[in-house]
Order: structure tokens, then sequence, then C-alpha cells
């Protein structure tokens, strides 16, 4: 039997195949909507107050400052658009668009499994692309006085050619007449030093920065978490969240973890862009949030590295594309010492036009790849 949901003026829907959980709601297909998908929360710590929360999500699609946020992410927010409650059982959620027609999720960007076998075309261009589209997206959402409060790659979505969609605006932190509807959600590796040290702390746009910058790192770096690796002085590694309070970060100090396996040189990145996140990693970045640089900033610098000249492509591989900074291409480096970060397209794949602009322009200077 499907489970149905239905919103106050009596419209139902039936829901079919469980697509996606998270830390507190299942998402489901609704039948005969394809363009919709349902997020259902079984038990929120005060169900009336998750009610109330949706509610006003729902009515503030409509105003001013949402109607531009959402105007200006072209359809890449999955805002809340009926409250529903289940027809058995009173479990409260709403419908939201479905981010799957047009994107996959940021994870299959991060992982050379996904790159290779679900982004078939894309390259380095395509998460440059991706985190300053994902930056002057975080951009937008302060200036129209949201946090998110719990950005993370789960709730990100990512297409071809890098534009990235945002999902779980539940549990976004908003204020509405006078009262503040607080994030609650933290994740390991996602949060902000202040929040780790204190779980309590409410969410701030300084905080929202700082997990911007993991996950720039993360999309120039095939993957890789600027906090990773084992502690490089011999204490025992506990977790991400606590390399990040003791400042192990390869790019902030070499020295303070031991990294496995072939990795992307640190210096594949543009001068800038590695200077921006050590101001955000570093001890400034980690103990005074106010230094950090605000997603703002990071949509400046991102967006100036796609400007015309900035990449160069690899005359041995369509798919290696870096900074023109480098001499020569760090993706070849890193395959020849076993790690694969863009492999070849499979035979007959598509190469996706706009990602690869660079890759077909090849530069002929400096070292032969």
């Amino acid at each position: 039997m499907a489970l149905k949901v239905m919103a106050d003026d009596g419209r139902q829907w039936s829901l079919t195949e469980r697509i996606g959980q998270g830390g507190e709601g299942v998402v489901y297909a609704v039948d005969d909507s394809p363009a919709l998908v349902a997020k259902l929360v079984p038990r929120p710590p005060d169900p009336s107050a998750y009610r109330d929360r949706i509610e006003r999500l729902v009515r503030r699609r409509r105003e001013p400052r949402t109607v531009r946020l959402l105007a200006g992410a072209g359809g890449g927010v999955a805002w809340p658009r009926v409250p529903v409650t289940t027809v058995r059982g009173g479990v409260h959620g709403y419908l939201m668009g479905d981010l799957r027609g047009r994107y996959r999720p940021m994870e299959d960007l991060l992982s050379e499994s996904g790159r290779r076998t679900r982004l078939p075309g894309s390259t380095w261009e395509t998460a440059l692309r991706a985190a300053a589209g994902l930056a002057a997206l975080l951009a937008a959402v302060h200036a129209e006085e949201y946090l998110v409060g719990d950005l993370k790659p789960d709730n990100l979505w990512v297409d071809g050619h890098g534009a990235v969609g945002m999902a779980d605006v539940d549990s976004w932190q908003f204020t509405d007449g006078g009262r503040v509807f607080a994030c609650r959600m933290r994740t390991a590796g996602y949060t902000a030093p202040e929040e780790v040290a204190a779980p309590v702390t409410a969410p701030t746009r300084a905080g929202d920065d700082f997990v911007l910058a993991v996950v720039v790192h993360q999309l120039l770096m095939a993957g890789l978490h600027p906090f990773a690796g084992h502690p490089g002085r011999g204490e025992r590694y506990v977790s991400l969240d606590d390399n990040l309070a003791h400042g192990r970060c390869r790019l902030t100090d070499h020295r303070s973890v031991a990294l496995r396996g072939p990795l992307p040189p640190a210096d594949l990145l543009p001068g800038r862009i590695a200077a921006l996140l050590r101001a955000a990693f570093g001890p400034a970045g980690r103990g005074s949030p106010g230094s950090r640089p605000a997603a703002a900033v990071w949509a400046a610098a991102l967006g100036a590295e796609l400007a015309d000249g900035r990449l160069r492509g690899c005359a041995g591989n369509s798919r290696h594309v870096f900074t023109v900074e480098r001499p020569w291409c760090p993706w070849c480096d890193l395959a020849r010492r076993g790690g694969e970060a863009y492999p070849g397209a499979p035979a007959g794949a598509a190469p996706d036009r706009r990602a690869s602009r660079a890759a077909r322009a090849a530069d002929t200077t400096g070292r032969t790849t």
C-alpha cells in the first residue's frame, strides 16, 4: 500500500519508492508528479514547531527576498512548496522540486568513480565552476538573510557543466515575525571550529563561510578533505574535527598530517585560491571567525579563475585541465604516480562542451605531458 500524504486543502499525493535519507528526514518519489519529491521527518524533537517552520518557509517563498534568491538560483534550490502530513500516522513534511532531473549528487564530482562513470565529461574546470557557483549561491543566501547552518556535500547537487543545486532548506536558519528558527543540525567534518568546540553555538555566516572553504578545497583537490590524514607528529587519529581543532592541515602545515597514496599536489591551486584557503584554515581563520573570506569574496576569486586565458589544457588527455600558473599538467603527474583523478572518458561518452573548452585548446608550451 502506497504511503499517502495530504495538504491542508485536502489534496493528496501517493509516495512511491524511498530515494534518500538524511539525519532527520526521508525523501520519497511522488506518484504521477515526476517533478516533485516529498521529504518527511518522522521524529522531529518538536512536531508542532517543525510544522510551523515548514509553513513559514512555504509562505516566504513568495516574499521578495526569497523570490530574488530563487530567481538567481535558476531552479537550483529545492524550496518547500506545500506542507504535507501523512494520512496515517501524522508525520509532517513537505513537497519540493526534484533536483534529480537536472543534477547529480555532488559526491559524484568529489569521487574518482563518480567522475569516471556518472560525470564522464567532467574536468577540473567543471569542479572550478561548481566551486564558483556554490560560493555565489551561498553569498546570495546570506544576502537575503538566511543561513544554511548545515552546509555539506550531502545537501549539494551539481550538473555536468558545474551548475550547483541545494536541498534540505528546512534546516536553514532564518528569522520570521521576530522569531529565530535556528538550525540544529551539525555534520562531522563540515562544522566550523567554534561550533565544534561549543556545539550549542548558534550558526553564523562565518560558520557557513568556513564550511564553504572546506567544500571548495574538496572540489579543487579531487575530493580530498583539507583536514584528512593521520597526525604527522605521532598523535592518535581521532576524527576530521579533531584534526581541525589542532590545525592539522596539509595546506597550512604539510608536516602536521600523513596522507596515504598518490594525491593531487598542493601547488595545483592558483595562488589567490591557495591564499584564501590558508586564510580560512590557518590559525587566524580557525580562531577568529570574522577574518575568514566571505562567500562573496570566494565567488569573485573563483570566478576570476574562469576568465579567458586562466586555464590550460593537456595535450595528452582532454580531461586534464589546470591553471595557467602551472607549467605542466598536475593530473598527468598524478597518473604517473598511480592516481588518476580525471580518467579518460569512456568510449562513446560525449564530453561536456563547456567543461572541456580549455582542454580542447590544449596548451603546447612548457612541459610535454
